[in-house]
């Protein structure tokens, strides 16, 4: 009897012994089954606002390459895009960008220069990357800009070679005498890049004059006036003439008078020729950007603005065949 009241005792001094030995502090899973070690974490999900000045070719296209690139490198599943269109009006910019601060994005994509300025006031802690933004020292009111803006604020542009489109100018229109540069007045850009196409014009011994739209209203009867007085017309990477090209061509076929345009879109809809940038691309290389941001592994204020790596001769076929302009050789026909 004594021996087994003895294995008794020993009995329930073990199993004491296990089931403390066996206590952590934490409840083990209901049906006993051990959490791996190596389980990963729950992906982390991202909410990015995008404000786009209005809907044209070049700008959707930036869009779309920056959507993307950022889905492709963070899932499409953890991605949430907010994708506002201010139709072209600069005060809607502002309305949106505001609305982004209160919903408390990750990061703001503003594409164009107005979507940057708004975006830039409304917040200073948010990561802003502009595209499709021509000149940000310009876009930023900052004087002998460096390449990187030092704040909450970094992105792409979309400047081609100013020097090299007036060259264009000059290779299918030797024998031009007045050119006429036609833009709207309230992008900052667009003054930027006829006031710099207009001086290696001239410096090429082209007689040159700026005539300015304030908006859609008015772009029919400044084309037709720089038609009057033009032989050649340049048109600059500019929103509001994107998004009037077929009213710019009803007025310029008709008088005769050829185009050449700072980008693809407005070269496809009214120009003759273009040196271009794919904004595609464009929109790719800012979404990289953008993954960096926010996987934490570079800082925005410490970003320099990417530019595009390389630019295309193009020509429109349709347009050149109706107004009798031979193409040299080196010219990409536009799709």
């Amino acid at each position: 009897m004594k021996k087994k009241l003895l294995a008794l005792i020993l009995a329930s001094a073990m199993a004491l012994s296990l089931a403390a030995c066996g206590s952590s502090g934490e409840t083990a899973p209901a049906d006993g089954a051990k959490e791996p070690a190596d389980a990963e974490p729950a992906a982390q999900s991202y909410t990015i606002g995008i404000c786009q000045l209005v809907q044209h070719p070049a700008l959707d296209a930036a869009t779309q390459g920056f959507m993307d690139a950022v889905s492709e490198a963070l899932g499409a599943e953890n991605v949430e895009f907010l994708n506002n269109n201010a139709s072209g009006d600069p005060a809607t910019c502002t309305t949106i960008c505001g609305q982004f601060v209160t919903d408390g994005v990750d990061l703001i994509l503003a594409n164009a220069t107005p979507a940057l300025q708004a975006a830039s006031a409304a917040t200073g802690s948010i990561p802003i990357l502009g595209t499709s933004v021509t000149e940000y020292g310009v876009a930023m009111g900052i004087d002998n800009f460096t390449g990187t803006v030092g704040t909450n604020v970094s992105g792409t542009s979309d400047l081609a070679p100013l020097d090299q489109q007036a060259a264009m100018v000059q290779e299918l229109f030797p024998d031009a005498k007045n050119v006429g540069l036609v833009y709207c007045s309230a992008e900052a850009n667009s003054q930027y890049q006829v006031d710099t196409v207009k001086a290696a014009l001239e410096g090429l011994g082209y007689t040159c004059e700026l005539y300015s739209f304030v908006d859609s209203n008015d772009v029919t009867s400044v084309v037709k006036t720089a038609c009057d007085s033009s032989d050649v017309l340049y048109i600059p990477t500019d929103n509001t003439a994107a998004s009037n090209t077929e009213a710019i061509n009803n007025v310029a076929q008709p008088a005769g008078v050829p185009i050449v345009c700072g980008e693809e879109g407005i070269c496809a809809g009214c120009g003759v020729a273009t040196l271009s940038i794919s904004y595609y691309d464009l929109g790719v290389a800012t979404g990289k950007m953008a993954v960096a941001i926010l996987t934490g592994e570079k800082d925005v204020s410490e970003m320099p603005v990417e530019y595009a790596p390389q630019f295309t001769k193009k020509y429109n076929a349709d347009l050149c065949n109706a107004l009798g302009v031979t193409i040299p050789d080196g010219y990409e026909a536009i799709a």
